[in-house]
């Protein structure tokens, strides 16, 4: 195999494990929808709580699911453009910023509700 052959196949190895990042970009974003709807609505109407603190949560967790899968297509979009240009992409450190405090802010309010309760 010659060297524009391996770059060929690194080009196209790295494109399918960009798609492969983007479904896992999905598959968080619908398992956050999936605690939101546990957690905001299946919670509150089998137990015996106060439901808005629990609904609140749930509502962030998805808000937090609509954000990931968004933000899955738009690094899609980048990674795939960049790697035309022949350059890496890196991601914006604002948003991974943005993820991270997102997700310490609804694990606590989630930890507080179990061991408080609601």
């Amino acid at each position: 195999m010659d060297v524009v052959d391996e770059t060929r196949d690194a080009l196209r190895r790295t494109r399918l494990a960009n798609e492969r990042t983007y479904l896992a970009w999905w598959r968080t974003g619908l398992t956050a929808l999936a605690v939101c709807v546990g957690l905001g609505r299946i919670v509150p109407g089998v137990t015996d709580v106060t439901k808005w603190p629990y609904e609140v949560v749930g509502a962030g967790y998805g808000v937090l699911g609509v954000g990931f899968i968004a933000v899955g297509y738009l690094r899609l979009r980048s990674v795939d453009s960049a790697l035309r240009r022949g350059e890496f992409a890196e991601p914006h450190p604002g948003l991974v910023d943005a993820l991270l405090g997102t997700g310490i802010v609804l694990g606590s309010a989630t930890v507080g509700l179990i061991a408080f309760g609601g």
